[in-house]
């Protein structure tokens, strides 16, 4: 695994997506939560061809900014850029856009882990 990997993940702004759906606000516009969700699984998706059989890659950290609504009926797509590999330890740029320009970018974590050991920690 390499730093470089890139990924852009793409959804449209509908009712379940919203603020006022997921409960992180009370308008009808493109949810910080979703958003968020958008740039994870960009990042996840980077590198997921590079991962062995058992492995996946688990969310740890996540710093963003959402700075610009987004409405209804708008194409979102968020980038995820892998920018240091230390270890186990995954360091991802992560941006996202609608048709205007950006809304939101920051730094994403993630973590390289057996499927079977995470899971066995489950109570």
């Amino acid at each position: 695994m390499k730093e470089g990997l890139t990924y852009t993940s793409t959804t449209v702004v509908d009712k379940t997506n919203t603020a006022v759906a997921l409960g992180s606000g009370d308008m009808e516009v493109f949810a910080t939560p979703a958003m968020v969700a958008l740039m994870e699984n960009a990042a996840m998706k980077a590198v997921a061809d590079y991962l062995e059989e058992d492995q996946t890659t688990v969310g740890s950290e996540i710093n963003t900014t959402h700075i610009k609504p987004s409405a209804l009926g708008a194409t979102i797509s968020a980038t995820a850029i892998l920018s240091s590999v230390e270890g186990r330890k995954l360091t991802f740029l992560v941006a996202a856009r609608d048709n205007h320009g950006v809304i939101g970018e920051g730094t994403h974590t993630r973590f390289v882990v057996s499927r079977e050991r995470f899971l066995s920690k489950l109570l």
